[in-house]
């Protein structure tokens, strides 16, 4: 069952670096990157952060799922919630003060007054911390914008433990294709947002983002089942094999003849908003999560790609890519405003250096403070400290290495969890986010 970690590992790192291209369009675009085609797959570059949320899902519920769905247990129930912070909580909070800190930064050098900024204020700073600016019907995004995403991701994590328990009783008493139709079922608050709302291009009226992580959540969670069902004697079926391969390379095709037709019609563009997703771009959701259960399915095809060890390592890092690339990219354009560089050769070598040096910073993040930190926090429960996400994989970057954890279980299987995606999409306009990160996580 722990095959499938590598992959959904490396569909990590996709995840991100669409959202990454997603915020940086406007840089490509004056770089004369941005050519149509790809204008309109990286419109809804946000749904990174869908298949963050879903992947979520699907990771914690094969993690915990023997853990958490047998019986109510507030012990068990506590040491996951914290397990949940050690892996987005250190990253988040250090983004939180280097953002602020950006804004005065670049009020100091001209390009902006942190007087401007609504959001610069005490009370959002602390709904920043406790991770609950999100929440409700009128969320309040500001400082590093990605981080409403961990505000939803943190929603979802507290209600998991209930969760698991109605995973844990439907797991055996419906088949493959029941479960997988329940996956699906699980989308429809979201899709009849997405297909109603003309209004809301960043689906945060009213409750939605709410709807939009705990729907997907849930259909990743239900998509874990049906793969569980299908290989848990042994590999699946020819059949089934055949099937998923088949959705593994499709699928990502049927997703970019989407976004080029919903990007041609003129009547589902939001005005003034030439980089956002059209309206109906929901509609690549279910295909996302049907992809993720394809790709759990089979080793050949995009698996083998994603497996590799550039696209797991990516995968590592995804989450502080995610989480330091949109503050980058402010400290970017301050930086290139101040010396004049507004086109031609040198602003395009400029945005190679804006991509090669968010993944160069996105490394150091999770080299020096995500991993250290995290570890640090489990130890504090007493959970035995390894390479984690390396771990997850049983392979370290170094070397193979295989250990056991206080529980039993081999490490590969006790984080696998703990290499679950965040996700995080973007704010209201300019600034969008997205990637999760395995959760842990």
């Amino acid at each position: 069952m722990g095959q499938f970690i590598r992959q959904l590992t490396g569909v990590r790192f996709v995840a991100a670096f669409w959202v990454v291209l997603y915020h940086y369009q406007p840089a490509l675009a004056t770089a004369g990157v941005l050519f149509p085609l790809l204008h309109e797959v990286l419109r809804v570059g946000s749904l990174g952060v869908d298949l963050f949320f879903t992947l979520s899902g699907f990771i914690l519920t094969h993690t915990y799922l023997t853990k958490l769905g047998p019986k109510v247990a507030g012990k068990s129930a506590g040491h996951f919630l914290w397990l949940r912070l050690a892996r987005i909580y250190p990253v988040h909070f250090v983004m939180l003060n280097v953002a602020g800190l950006a804004v005065l930064a670049a009020s100091l050098a001209g390009s902006g007054d942190a007087r401007d900024r609504d959001w610069l204020n005490p009370i959002s700073y602390i709904k920043q911390l406790l991770l609950i600016q999100e929440w409700g019907p009128d969320p309040s995004r500001g400082w590093n914008f990605v981080a409403w995403s961990l505000s939803m991701e943190w929603l979802a994590y507290l209600f998991f433990p209930l969760v698991a328990l109605i995973l844990w009783r439907v797991k055996d008493r419906l088949s493959a294709p029941a479960l997988a139709v329940v996956a699906f079922l699980c989308l429809t608050p979201l899709l009849w947002i997405g297909f109603t709302r003309t209004n809301d291009p960043f689906l945060t009226q009213g409750w939605a983002s709410s709807i939009r992580v705990l729907t997907e959540f849930i259909s990743g969670a239900f998509v874990y089942l049906v793969v569980r069902k299908l290989t848990l004697e042994s590999d699946p079926s020819r059949n089934v094999q055949r099937v998923a391969l088949v959705m593994s390379w499709s699928i990502p095709l049927i997703i970019i003849v989407i976004s080029i037709g919903l990007g041609n019609i003129g009547s589902l563009q939001f005005p003034g908003l030439p980089n956002e997703a059209p309206r109906l771009y929901v509609i690549i959701v279910p295909f996302l999560v049907a992809w993720i259960g394809a790709l759990a399915l089979t080793n050949r095809g995009p698996t083998s790609f994603l497996s590799t060890r550039q696209l797991v390592l990516g995968g590592f890092i995804s989450y502080s890519l995610y989480m330091v690339h949109l503050v980058w990219f402010g400290l970017w354009r301050t930086g290139m405003s101040a010396v004049g560089i507004t086109g031609g050769p040198i602003y395009l070598l400029g945005v190679i250096g804006l991509i090669v040096m968010a993944v160069a910073l996105a490394y150091l993040m999770w080299r020096f403070v995500e991993e250290p930190a995290r570890e640090w926090m489990r130890s504090k429960i007493g959970v035995k400290k390894l390479p984690v996400e390396e771990a997850a994989m049983g392979v370290d970057i170094d070397h193979t290495k295989s250990e056991t954890t206080d529980t039993g279980a081999t490490a590969s299987e006790a984080s696998a969890g703990e290499t679950e995606a965040e996700t995080t999409t973007h704010d209201d306009g300019a600034e969008a986010e997205s990637v999760t990160r395995q959760a842990d996580t």
